[in-house]
């Protein structure tokens, strides 16, 4: 005779079945708490490493004070008279809350059709694969641009790319997109978080396009990929696209997001090769700086 059931199995076996809910709300809110805690994460590894600082000030100081004049212009003449219609519908406190995301959404808008398109996608491209080099993942990128691996740290290492780089395609959709949700935020209570969050999940879903195509996807399995983690990615996007409407430290924050999506590829790209045995080198703490100096890393400012 087969041995009789223990008591604490028995009772786990019961209710089963209705502990299977609680287990599924609890993977979905797992998943998403670390997917969103990556663009936090993204802060402060950037901090950590100065060798990103010279991308930054170089290329987007001076955008940022581009962002601080278009937000001066639109704050100065826009804010009122929005604020004095959304009063009608929101009462005080919810139209200035809606009022600010308003006015930092259309100055998203503006600052994303002028400037980040054409300037600022190589160095987020290049804060991107630096991340990689950073946790070992040189493989993926060697065939895709120069790498002087004598160099001293991992953003002098980059050199050309040698095949089309770009960390998110520029497309008119985008810009469209944010014009056509910011009438969300005249609706009461749920039309800001829900302005937020749409544009959020199309922002996650773009943060791994330059991953993507280091592996060399089809549009297919691109999608595939898509969505498979399309929890994920919406709130990956939300707390990135909290940060971006942050006036003035909105372009700084771009970087950081772009290395926390770069510290979230490490991860998988780590839980991956393992599966199969081939484990990642812990460049971030073994990477070996050279007596001799690698050559210049030059990123030229706008």
């Amino acid at each position: 005779m087969p041995p009789a059931e223990s008591a604490p199995r028995r009772i786990t076996s019961h209710f089963a079945p209705l502990l299977r809910p609680v287990r599924g709300l609890a993977s979905y809110g797992s998943r998403a708490l670390s997917a969103a805690a990556f663009p936090i994460r993204g802060i402060w590894y950037f901090l950590r490493h100065p060798e990103f600082y010279p991308l930054f000030v170089g290329r987007l100081l001076p955008l940022s004070i581009i962002s601080f004049l278009v937000y001066f212009l639109l704050f100065t003449f826009a804010f009122l008279p929005q604020f004095l219609f959304l009063l009608i519908f929101h009462g005080r406190a919810g139209a200035w809350i809606n009022t600010i995301v308003l006015v930092l959404g259309e100055g998203l808008v503006i600052i994303q059709g002028l400037f980040e398109g054409f300037f600022v996608d190589e160095c987020r491209v290049d804060i991107f694969d630096a991340t990689l080099i950073n946790h070992g993942l040189i493989d993926l990128l060697a065939p895709h641009r120069v790498l002087f691996v004598d160099a001293a740290n991992s953003v002098r290492m980059l050199g050309k790319p040698t095949s089309t780089a770009e960390y998110q395609p520029w497309s008119i959709v985008q810009i469209v997109e944010l014009i056509v949700f910011l009438p969300l935020n005249l609706v009461p209570y749920v039309g800001t978080p829900a302005f937020i969050m749409i544009t959020g999940s199309r922002l996650g879903k773009l943060s791994h396009h330059r991953w993507f195509k280091l592996r060399g996807l089809s549009k297919k399995d691109t999608r595939k990929e898509l969505k498979l983690r399309r929890w994920e990615y919406l709130w990956f996007g939300t707390v990135a696209m909290i940060l971006e409407l942050i006036p003035i430290l909105s372009f700084f924050f771009l970087l950081t997001s772009t290395a926390g999506a770069a510290m979230w590829v490490a991860r998988m790209e780590e839980q991956a090769r393992t599966r199969v045995g081939r484990p990642i080198p812990d460049q971030e703490h073994g990477h070996h700086h050279h007596d001799v100096e690698g050559p210049v890393y030059h990123d030229d400012p706008v």
